[in-house]
């Protein structure tokens, strides 16, 4: 494995180290292709009265680029660098969402669908327990459109929605992400930090169901630290899933310039 497109920077408020260390360990484990898509910033017109606490803040974002900039011609004759984001689909606010990424020149988006919706209530948060077949319907609704929106270069841990209601519900609604990312030939990624953190995820349902529907699937270190920048030591585990399920891993995605 010689790419990684899922980094995050200290600017998120929940990552750490200088991007610096990030690349250098990167190059030590052999990375080719790397690219920082830390958590897009954004001031939501509704819902929210003050920044998101996990995003780059808006003032921020004019930096975030600029040392990106200086690293990659730094390191140009070392690594590939690409500067992009983590974005969530938002269907009232979509199209200014992808706007503002375009505007501050962003290369590429991998979707993380964190919250449900731009009020972003950590109450619900599809990562959280739940028997709500509304929360999995509303998390599905949200990656298929964004999925069929045609801008993002892959999906970042499809299996974050962690439901525990019934098998034919959660298999229903798999089957429309994937048939989705099927028809649409985008990847969906197996999260190494959800391995080497012990999360819900890679989740083994999920994987069975991708392998029958042949969906492409990719990887990602998903980056807090330098350290995870080089993170090899998940991938045996994430091959583990490629020959268990018998999945379409098509290894480096194709970016999609937005």
């Amino acid at each position: 494995m010689n790419y990684n497109y899922h980094t995050h920077t200290a600017r998120c408020g929940h990552a750490s180290d200088a991007e610096r260390d990030y690349i250098e360990t990167a190059i030590a484990a052999g990375i080719k292709h790397m690219g920082f898509s830390d958590h897009m910033p954004f001031l939501f017109p509704n819902g929210r009265e003050s920044e998101s606490d996990y995003r780059i803040p808006v003032m921020l974002a004019e930096d975030y680029f600029k040392t990106l900039h200086a690293l990659r011609e730094e390191y140009k004759d070392k690594i590939r660098l690409h500067i992009g984001f983590e974005m969530e689909y938002y269907p009232n606010c979509f199209q200014e969402m992808l706007a503002y990424a375009k505007g501050l020149g962003a290369e590429y988006l991998i979707l993380g669908q964190h919250f449900l919706d731009e009020r972003e209530d950590v109450n619900v948060r599809p990562s959280k327990l739940t028997e709500s077949e509304e929360t999995l319907k509303t998390y599905t609704d949200c990656v298929v459109a964004a999925i069929e929106s045609g801008v993002f270069t892959y999906v970042a841990h499809p299996d974050l929605c962690r439901f525990v209601g019934a098998d034919s519900i959660y298999y229903r609604e798999t089957a429309r992400l994937l048939d989705a990312a099927r028809q649409t030939k985008t990847p969906l990624e197996i999260n190494f930090l959800g391995i080497r953190d012990g999360r819900h995820y890679p989740m083994e349902k999920f994987w069975k169901l991708a392998g029958e529907f042949r969906v492409p699937v990719t990887f990602g270190f998903d980056a807090h630290d330098a350290e995870a920048a080089g993170d090899l030591t998940s991938l045996p585990r994430a091959m583990e899933l490629v020959e268990k399920y018998n999945l379409n891993y098509i290894g480096e995605p194709t970016l999609k310039k937005i």
